[in-house]
Order: C-alpha cells, then structure tokens, then sequence
C-alpha cells in the first residue's frame, strides 16, 4: 500500500509538472505572435487619436526682458523667485497621424499654468492701459501672479525602435498656440489672511511659441519658448518667458 501511494504521489506530480510547462510553451507562442502582428502593423500608416492624459510638463519659468534675463527698471516690480516660479502642463487630447515607427504628426489639446512668485510686497492692478502696481505696506508670506492657457501643439515626432523593454528614443518639436483662460494673484499675509482675485491682468490673450522634447519612454525633458510678449500692456513691451523642466508620460 505504501508502495502504491508513493506511485500514485510521483504520477500526479509528474502530470501537474507536464500540464504547467505546456501552458508556459503555450503563452509564449501567443505572446511570439501577437508581438509579430503589432511589429508588422507598426510599419503602416494609420491615424491615430482621442482623449489622453499624458506629456505632463513640471519645470521652471523664467522671464525674458529685451533678450536678457534680468529685468529692466521698467519691469522690476516684477523681480521673482527663480526656485519658485514653475510652469505645469498637460494634454487632454489629440489627434494624429503615424507614418511609420519612427515618425508620427500630431495635434494636442490641454492645459498650461505659470505660476510667478513675486519678491515685492505688493498688489498688482489691471489699469486700462498698464499693469500697473500698489507698493504695500505690509509683508505677505505667498505673493503669486499666475496666469492659466488652452494650449494647442503642432508635434512632429522622431523616435527609435522599440526596444525590448517595450521602450524607444524620442525627439518630438513643433509649434504651439495659446488661449487665454484667467489671470490671478494669490496672496497670504498675518494682516488679510488669504487673498484670491482673477483678471486677465494684461496677459495676452492670445500668444504662439514652440516647443521641443527629448526622452526614452514616459521619462524626457522640455523647453518651450513664447515668441510673442508675455503682457498687453505697452509698458512691458519685449518681456517674454519661457519654460524647461522634466515631462512625464508617453507621447
């Protein structure tokens, strides 16, 4: 009986031995297959589109007054923190066409924050002609002039094969386009406490740049530079920004 038992032991093992690797062998020839229709339909052309949340740019902004990076005497109640002042965007949607695997054209839609944390103690005004500003005569802690865009880009997408970790190299430029949503000015103080208030603040309302990216997989970095002037106002004539930092999410 003893005998039998471990018979019988060593056969199910046995069998569950068989029916595990052939399951392995399997999976690996459906893998092995859908690998080698998606590899042969890269090489053609398809439109591609929809609702995305992804490119997601965390960085730095810098201002640029008549090609320099300090500000004329003009423009210095604008002085700011550079540590502090930061861009954040993102896209929503778009909507394309890929050539091949190495190239694809595509237009996105999102969003676009700047986000300016001011040195001053002071309150800017939307004055019909100027921004114009009222020296305070009281500290506050978060002093922030921010101003929030629709963003529209024009990608034009140069990228590698896909590697065997499913990842590529990718160099993506173009121009982009954007609307203004709001101005606003966040302040916080011991005197008022915290203080919200939106205007357009002479941002312009519509302004144009462009745009490259350089990454492998859903890690790169950014730049982006606006070609028009950052404000309406003819006071702040030839001050522009831009922005570089790190984008997170695949293209």
């Amino acid at each position: 009986t003893t005998v039998k038992s471990q018979q019988d032991t060593t056969e199910k093992r046995k069998y569950k031995f068989s029916v595990q690797f052939g399951g392995d062998e399997e999976s690996t020839r459906r893998r092995s297959k859908r690998d080698t229709i998606r590899k042969q339909d890269e090489t053609k052309g398809r439109f591609m589109g929809g609702l995305t949340f992804t490119r997601i740019d965390l960085g730095l902004s810098k201002l640029i007054d008549d090609g320099s990076f300090s500000l004329s005497p003009t423009n210095d109640f604008l002085d700011y923190k550079a540590s502090k002042t930061s861009t954040v965007s993102f896209d929503v949607l778009q909507f394309g066409y890929r050539f091949n695997q190495n190239f694809k054209v595509y237009l996105a839609g999102g969003f676009d924050w700047t986000l300016i944390r001011l040195k001053k103690d002071i309150t800017l005004l939307n004055e019909p002609q100027d921004l114009n500003y009222l020296q305070e005569d009281i500290h506050f802690e978060k002093n922030r002039f921010s101003s929030s865009y629709v963003h529209i880009p024009l990608n034009f997408e140069i990228r590698s094969k896909e590697n065997d970790n499913g990842k590529r190299f990718y160099f993506v430029f173009g121009p982009e386009i954007g609307f203004l949503l709001n101005g606003k000015i966040k302040q916080i103080s011991d005197d008022r406490g915290k203080q919200k208030v939106k205007d357009d603040y002479h941002f312009q309302p519509f302004r144009y740049g462009g745009a490259v990216r350089l990454g492998y997989g859903s890690l790169g970095v950014f730049a982006k530079y606006y070609m028009n002037d950052m404000f309406d106002s003819p006071a702040q004539k030839d001050l522009r920004n831009m922005s570089f930092g790190v984008k997170l999410g695949l293209n």
